[in-house]
């Protein structure tokens, strides 16, 4: 009997996964721009990620950006730059940081905040300071940031 608990205690321990720490937005760590740490400490999903990149719903990153990868996306957009060879350009941690907030490395760039809850600038005093830390979700989830990143880091030339 004793055997069996020990057992049953070990496979319990193999069969669930460790818990990993979602970093919040707020929380988010830039240096230079890059984002050294996961936000989730697991690895991403390239086929997930490359679902949020084409997805209108979700990040649609082919609205602005071609990938020739994904040739059965319709209607790339040619507003932001090519991503292919995209893990040859930029390392990990700087696709982390460009996908998740760009603008603390492009200074001025169109590109949405990803992984942002606020405070936003927005064009006009009327607009600008209204939506403050937190009352906006963001637009992705960590974990669909480590999958963009991910499948970006699959994009070589």
């Amino acid at each position: 009997m004793k055997r069996h608990i020990v057992l049953g205690l070990l496979l319990s321990a193999v069969a669930v996964p460790a818990a990993t720490a979602e970093t919040a937005p707020a929380a988010v760590t830039f240096k230079g721009g890059a984002v050294a740490q996961s936000l989730t400490g697991a690895a991403g999903d390239p086929a997930e990620g490359a679902k949020v990149m084409s997805n209108r719903a979700l990040g649609n990153c082919v609205a602005c950006h071609t990938v020739s990868a994904m040739p059965d996306v319709a209607f790339q957009g040619n507003v932001g730059p090519s991503l292919d060879g995209a893990a040859g350009r930029w390392e990990e941690a700087q696709l982390r940081g460009i996908v998740s907030d760009a603008k603390m490395t492009f200074d001025g760039t169109i590109m949405p905040s990803f992984y942002k809850t606020g405070p936003y600038i927005r064009p006009g005093d009327a607009f600008t300071g209204k939506a403050a830390e937190g009352e906006l979700p963001p637009l992705l989830t960590a974990q669909q940031i480590e999958d963009v990143v991910a499948y970006l880091m699959t994009l070589k030339e």
